[in-house]
C-alpha cells in the first residue's frame, strides 16, 4: 500500500505577502485524492519526531535555541521565516512524517511525505525555509535501530543539498548525492559524495542521461540499501527561483528513472517533495502530482 504522510500543520499560514507557497501542501493530497492516485486510507498523520530523534542529527544548543524561539534576527532571516511555535511543531511533525515513512518504505517499497526535504537544515543552524532536517533524521533513524547500513540521499531539488551534505560529510554510511544548478543557491557549495553541478538552462535529454549514467555509477561504488529521494520540481523551466529549462515531461520522466532504479535494485525508498515555484499554483501541484503518479505506477 502507498502510504503518505500529511498533516494539516503543514500549510499553516505565513505573515500576507511571503513568497513560500504554503497552499501546495494542502492542494496536493486534494487533488491526488479527486483523481484516484491515492485515497483517504492512503493518508496517515504522521507523530511527532522525538528530542532523541532530533538531537541525533542536530546540536543541542541548536536545538535549545529553536524550540525557545531564540534565534537571532540574522539566523531567522537565513530560514527565510518568521520563527513561530507552529513553524518548529511544523518542522517536528515533518520529521516525525519521515521517519514513519522509512518504516513503510522497508515494509512496501515505497513511501512518500506530502512535505519534507528540509535539505538546507545543517547541524547547528537553519537555512532557505528549512529548519530541521528530515531527510538526515530520518537516515539516522535507520542506522541506528540498524534496519539498514548504507543508505544513498539522491537529491533532485534545483538548490544543492548542502545541510545533508555538511551532516553526513564524515559518515561513510550515507551516499550524498546532489545534482544541483551550478549558480543558484546557496552560493558557498558545501561537498556531498557526489555534487553535480548543471549550468542555467538545461534541458530534457542532457539532464536525464546525466541522472542515468550517475545513478549507475553510485549503485556500482556504494551498493546502497535504502534511498532518500529529494524530488524538488523547482528543475521546472517555469519556476520562479529555478533557472533550468526541464519540461514537464521531463521533471515526470527524471522521477520515473529514480523510482524504476528503486525498484530494479529492490530498494526501498522515502521521498520528500522538497521545492517548486513556479508562478502558477496548478503548475507546482501537476509537477508535484506527477511524482506520486510515477511512484504509484513503478511500485504499486
Amino acid at each position: 500500500m502507498l502510504k503518505v504522510a500529511y498533516s494539516p500543520i503543514y500549510h499553516h499560514p505565513l505573515p500576507e505577502g511571503h513568497r513560500f507557497p504554503m497552499d501546495k501542501y494542502s492542494l496536493l493530497p486534494e487533488q491526488l485524492v479527486y483523481e484516484g492516485t491515492i485515497t483517504n486510507e492512503n493518508l496517515f498523520n504522521p507523530r511527532n519526531a522525538t528530542v532523541a530523534e532530533i538531537l541525533a542529527v542536530h546540536s543541542e544548543d541548536y536545538w535549545n535555541k529553536l524550540k525557545g524561539l531564540q534565534l537571532t534576527r540574522s539566523e531567522e532571516r537565513r530560514t527565510g521565516f518568521p520563527l513561530t511555535d507552529q513553524l518548529v511543531e511544523r518542522e517536528i511533525k515533518i520529521a516525525g512524517g519521515t521517519i514513519q515513512c522509512t518504516e513503510f518504505a522497508l515494509k512496501y517499497g515505497c513511501s512518500l511525505n506530502v512535505a519534507g526535504g528540509t535539505h538546507h537544515a545543517f547541524t547547528d543552524r537553519g537555512e532557505g525555509f528549512c529548519l530541521l532536517n528530515d531527510i538526515a533524521i530520518g537516515a539516522a533513524y535507520l542506522l541506528s535501530n540498524k534496519r539498514v547500513s548504507r543508505i544513498l540521499v539522491i537529491d533532485l531539488d534545483v538548490h544543492q543539498g548542502n545541510g545533508t551534505a555538511e551532516i553526513f560529510e564524515n559518515n561513510s554510511q550515507v551516499f550524498t548525492f546532489s545534482m544541483h544548478g551550478k549558480k543558484n543557491y546557496p552560493l558557498h557549495k558545501e561537498r556531498s559524495d557526489l555534487d553535480v553541478e548543471l549550468e542555467d538552462g538545461i534541458e530534457d535529454d542532457e539532464y536525464l542521461d546525466i541522472l542515468t549514467k550517475n545513478l549507475s555509477s553510485i549503485d556500482k561504488e556504494f551498493k546502497p540499501q535504502f534511498v532518500f529521494y529529494q524530488s524538488g520540481v523547482d528543475v521546472l523551466a517555469t519556476d520562479k527561483l529555478g533557472r533550468m529549462g526541464l519540461t514537464m515531461n521531463g521533471c515526470k520522466e527524471r522521477d520515473r528513472i529514480v523510482f524504476e532504479y528503486c525498484k530494479e535494485k529492490e530498494l526501498p525508498v522515502v521521498v520528500t517533495m522538497g521545492g517548486g515555484y513556479s508562478k502558477e499554483v496548478s503548475r507546482i501541484i501537476e509537477a508535484h502530482a506527477n511524482t506520486y503518479r510515477q511512484a504509484s505506477s513503478v511500485f504499486f
